[in-house]
């Protein structure tokens, strides 16, 4: 197989307070505050020196939010992935032939697409040089 377009960026969790529990886990694990809007705080280890060099986590607001009840099935667990690519038309053809399906929900489509993995579980593709902030609130982005 082929080398894969596709490259990690940032795992994404919905919340009624972005700023709180990005403070929240940026004390648990040291990090840092890397970027901040109204609906999305990214958070960074303490030895990013550059976009792609260490794990990011994202936190974006979900006003009607209901946390997991976990090991409950009654609300399943909430999170997806920001993957990168370069082009959306490459990387998109790519996830789909290894099994995603696209889905067309909230946001100008220009910047991400939004995908399905055979479980159901939402991720987006990402241009690899538009800002996170981009995708519409309450957007998987």
């Amino acid at each position: 197989m082929s080398s894969s377009p596709v490259r990690f960026d940032i795992v994404a969790l919905d919340t009624p307070d972005p700023v709180g529990l990005a403070r929240f886990y940026c004390d648990l694990l040291g990090w840092r505050v890397e970027s901040t809007d109204d609906d999305w705080v990214t958070i960074r280890g303490a030895d990013g020196s550059g976009p792609g060099s260490a794990a990011r986590l994202a936190f974006q607001l979900a006003p009607d939010h209901v946390a997991p009840t976990w090991p409950d099935p009654g609300v399943p667990q909430q999170a997806h992935l920001d993957l990168v690519v370069d082009d959306l038309e490459t990387g998109g053809g790519f996830a789909e032939s290894v099994g995603a399906r696209r889905v067309h929900g909230p946001g100008d489509e220009q910047t991400f697409w939004v995908y399905l993995d055979p479980a159901g579980h939402p991720f987006c593709l990402c241009l690899a040089e538009a800002p996170a902030a981009d995708a519409g609130p309450g957007a998987p982005r």
